[in-house]
C-alpha cells in the first residue's frame, strides 16, 4: 500500500516511528512532513497529503499536528477526502468502518507514540463496511 504522511513541528518523532512501522510492514511512504521541531504551518503539510489521496497517488494518508484538528480541517477542504481525528485505536477502526475515512489525523499532544502507531496500524488494516454506511458517506461531499 502507498501511504502519504505529513506533519508539522509537533510530529517529527511520531512520523519517524510511524514510518518505521509502515516500512517494516512493506508499505511505500510519501513523506510531506517536517523533520524538525521548528515552528511551521500545518496547512503546508496537510494539503500535499490530501492531494496525494485525492488524486490516487496514495491509497491512504496520515496527518500529525498538536491537536490533530487544524491539519484535519485543512485536508477536509479537498473533495473526496474524509480525514478523521483519531486519538484511540477504537475511533480509528470506526472511522474506517463507518465513515470510509481515507486520512487519519493524530493529535501528537494528546497521544503517545506507541498509541499513534497502534492507531495507524488499526486504520490501515480496517475496511469500510459499506451497507447502510455507504449512503451516509455519499452525503458527506458537497456535490
Amino acid at each position: 500500500m502507498k501511504i502519504s504522511i505529513g506533519n508539522d513541528h509537533a510530529g517529527p518523532d511520531y512520523k519517524k516511528a510511524i514510518v518505521a512501522f509502515l516500512i517494516s510492514k512493506g508499505h511505500e511512504i510519501i513523506n510531506h512532513g517536517t523533520d524538525t521541531d521548528d515552528s511551521v504551518d500545518y496547512p503546508d503539510f496537510g494539503h500535499p497529503v490530501a492531494s496525494d489521496v485525492e488524486s490516487g497517488k496514495a491509497d491512504l494518508g496520515i496527518l500529525i499536528c498538536g491537536s490533530g484538528n487544524g491539519i484535519a480541517m485543512t485536508a477536509n477542504k479537498h473533495q473526496g477526502i474524509r480525514a478523521a481525528l483519531c486519538w484511540t485505536k477504537e475511533i480509528s477502526a470506526l472511522a474506517r468502518q463507518h465513515n470510509n475515512a481515507n486520512i487519519v489525523s493524530i493529535p501528537a499532544r494528546f497521544t503517545s507514540i506507541p498509541q499513534a502507531v497502534e492507531i495507524v496500524s488499526t486504520f490501515i488494516s480496517t475496511d469500510f463496511e459499506g451497507g447502510r454506511h455507504a449512503t451516509r458517506v455519499y452525503k458527506i461531499s458537497c456535490r
